[in-house]
């Protein structure tokens, strides 16, 4: 018999279903807010999976476009390879849950969101964190939670609660936090330049509202929870730690990690690793976890020397940030180009412009997001790490930090009409040692400003590291943590943003959450550290937007038709429309309310295709001068094609003002001519003079 448990929550209620469906899961919740409905499964492996050294985790959101009504595109009309929302819906469900799983734990879990049906009220991608929560909360799969997640609007400075699709895609905030029972467990934002201390109240309002729902999952435990299972440790043997400190002292092991060379660090590294791999050579166990217990010693050594001696593997100051350096134009004959180096970070951004009918196309469960016209991808082949690995195309990983990059600069970006291009900015990582989103977001902002784009403010990243001791009292604030520190940390607080605000945030920790006093400290942290870098580095490479987009990119002319010439424009089968693209060699977008815009890069063929679109839907009044071709004559008179598909007749007596027999006695097929519009005759064609046409 199933059971059904029920909250109101945000003004809607919340129900949840279990043992309804799903029953062969190790846990399932069948989640309703609303008409929103999204099954939600914790399921678990019996064994550990076996050599490897990490929590093998799996997240799936699963977007049915049934859900929407609508049936997928393609030819074979099935779901294909997952969206880009379904991929940063499934990698903001793993960052809360992830930490509250054991440490030890190597067993195979997966938790799968599948979204059913679709309220516009009731955002799916909500439902779905708190489902897999749920899910795994009353499964018998070891988890030290329950936590939840709420998400926050704002819409005229007021802030909403898990505001609907309509208020979450045309409001001021799109904020996300998870939360456990005590602190604060992941932040994900997006912003238009909100001040520090809205956000934070924001995200404190969500932690309360988190705090009921924690109750509600609680009290669906109780009811119906299972008891977790027993599993097999892969912690690493005490007396293993004790007999490597031995072979490798304490004092050796921070000599080999501390260094700000990750090259002379890893080699280090690798000599321990030769030397203990021979102590430890008839026993196969330890050397099965030899990895791992390397790892190990390295954090605990990191660890021990940032949180009591404030010192820094490379020796900077706890608020220090590595030596920059920025350039622009540094690839020839793109849109917009710029560098970012960060010490061991290096990223190159390129900048597109392109016709808005360039925007890329989605095909997604919200109705009312149809395209997209900012892009930013992100790339991390292996070279920037020193790797031999080959391209596999873009991963989970890239497409979530080029989101971030996108997220933090879609704010300052000018509107469609001040500038109708769609965009597509590329950060290329050259170099890696922690924290490349953050360095794409400065990459990004200095390429945008280098190809003429209009924005409307300088945006910069940094990102603040965290080192916990034994008490909430006892941590380390680290600015601008490299790839070492962000490894054996406990947090990774990415914030983006402009001198007036925040655009985006993305908190990801491997604890059981944070203190209101460390996370009020990170954000005041990346502030400073955000400017500084503006001030430093950015301005000094290019201080404002260029005045005009560059030679080679695409120019832009908008002009505005009635839209009942839409027809006359475009021609039967695109006819007229083509063959003004021939002609001219431009691109030509036109909108259901006559806006047209004309793209290309020689500025006269741009001229001459605006001017045929302007005569096409001009009615035609008596006095108007037009330059045409003769395309055809007869014997009362000749045809002149004035613009694609559009002609006029000029009769015999009026080519000149001498009297002619013969129309061939002055005109041949293509002259040139110019002629003045007198109306329309007899028959409803436009009629036209050569005669008449008033000498300049």
């Amino acid at each position: 018999m199933y059971k059904t448990f029920s909250m109101e929550l945000a003004g809607r209620t919340l129900s949840v279903d279990v043992n309804r469906v799903g029953k062969q899961a190790n846990g399932c919740a069948f989640m309703h807010y609303g008409d929103t409905v999204v099954l939600c499964t914790a399921t678990a492996s019996d064994k550990p999976r076996d050599g490897i050294d990490f929590f093998p985790l799996s997240v799936e959101y699963e977007e049915k476009l049934y859900a929407v009504g609508k049936i997928p595109g393609g030819f074979n009309k099935r779901e294909g390879k997952a969206s880009e929302n379904a991929i940063l819906t499934s990698r903001v469900i793993d960052r809360p849950m992830r930490p509250l799983f054991p440490k030890d734990y190597r067993n195979d879990v997966t938790l799968n969101n599948m979204v059913m049906s679709v309220d516009p009220e009731c955002r799916p991608e909500l439902v779905a964190m708190l489902g897999s929560a749920i899910a795994t909360s009353i499964s018998d799969i070891p988890f030290c939670g329950p936590c939840a997640t709420t998400q926050v609007g704002m819409i005229d400075g007021e802030l909403i609660i898990n505001p609907s699709q309509e208020q979450w895609k045309n409001g001021d905030l799109n904020l996300t936090v998870a939360s456990t029972a005590e602190k604060v467990i992941m932040i994900e934002a997006g912003a238009n330049e909100i001040p520090e201390a809205k956000m934070i109240e924001a995200i404190y309002m969500a932690h309360e509202v988190n705090q009921t729902i924690i109750e509600f999952i609680n009290k669906m435990v109780a009811e119906v929870g299972k008891p977790k299972h027993e599993y097999t440790s892969c912690a690493i043997p005490e007396e293993m730690f004790a007999a490597m400190k031995e072979i490798v002292t304490p004092e050796e092991m921070e000599a080999a990690v501390f260094t700000d060379e990750k090259q002379v660090r890893e080699e280090n590294i690798r000599q321990i690793t030769a030397k203990l791999e021979e102590a430890f050579a008839e026993n196969e166990e330890w050397l099965a976890v030899l990895g791992e217990a390397i790892y190990q010693y390295q954090k605990k050594t990191v660890r021990k020397m940032i949180l009591k001696d404030h010192k820094r593997p490379d020796g900077r100051e706890i608020t220090q940030i590595r030596p920059l350096s920025a350039e622009v134009d540094i690839i020839p004959r793109v849109h917009g180009s710029a560098m970012f180096t960060r010490g061991q970070t290096q990223i190159c951004n390129v900048t597109t412009l392109a016709p808005l009918s360039e925007s890329q196309k989605i095909d997604g469960l919200d109705e009312n997001e149809v395209s997209k016209r900012y892009m930013h991808h992100y790339n991390f082949p292996a070279y920037s790490v020193g790797e031999t690995k080959p391209s596999r195309g873009p991963g989970r990983r890239e497409i979530g930090h080029g989101a971030l990059a996108e997220k933090a600069l879609v704010p300052v970006l000018p509107s469609e009409e001040e500038f109708p291009y769609a965009i597509r900015t590329v950060s290329e990582t050259f170099e890696s040692n922690g924290s490349t989103s953050m360095a794409s977001t400065c990459a990004s902002c200095m390429s945008l400003m280098a190809a003429g784009v209009p924005i409307k403010k300088m945006v910069a990243g940094i990102s603040c590291g965290l080192v916990t001791g034994d008490t909430d009292d006892d941590y380390v604030l680290l600015t601008d943590i490299q790839g070492l520190e962000d490894f054996f940390g406990d947090m990774d607080f990415k914030v983006t943003g402009t001198t007036d605000g925040i655009t985006a945030i993305q908190m990801d920790i491997k604890i059981h959450g944070l203190t209101r006093p460390i996370v009020e400290g990170a954000i005041a942290r990346c502030r400073e550290a955000r400017l500084f870098i503006m001030d430093n580095c950015m301005k000094p490479a290019i201080a404002e937007p260029r005045a005009t987009v560059g030679e080679l990119a695409p120019k832009i002319i908008q002009i505005q038709i009635d839209p009942q010439k839409i027809g006359d424009v475009v021609g039967q089968r695109g006819k007229t429309i083509n063959a003004i693209i021939e002609q001219t060699g431009v691109k030509i977008d036109i909108t259901d309310d006559g806006a047209v815009s004309v793209c290309g890069v020689d500025q006269a063929n741009m001229d001459r295709a605006v001017e045929m679109i302007k005569i096409i839907a001009t009615d035609f009044e008596e006095g108007m001068i037009f330059k045409g071709k003769v395309v055809s004559i007869k014997e009362f008179g000749a045809f002149i094609e004035f613009a694609p598909g559009k002609e006029g007749m000029v009769h015999i007596s009026k080519i000149s003002k001498e009297r002619i027999n013969r129309v061939e006695d002055v005109l041949t097929l293509g002259d040139n001519v110019t002629v003045v519009c007198l109306g329309k005759d007899k028959m409803g064609r436009i009629s036209f003079s050569m005669k008449d046409v008033k000498a300049e």
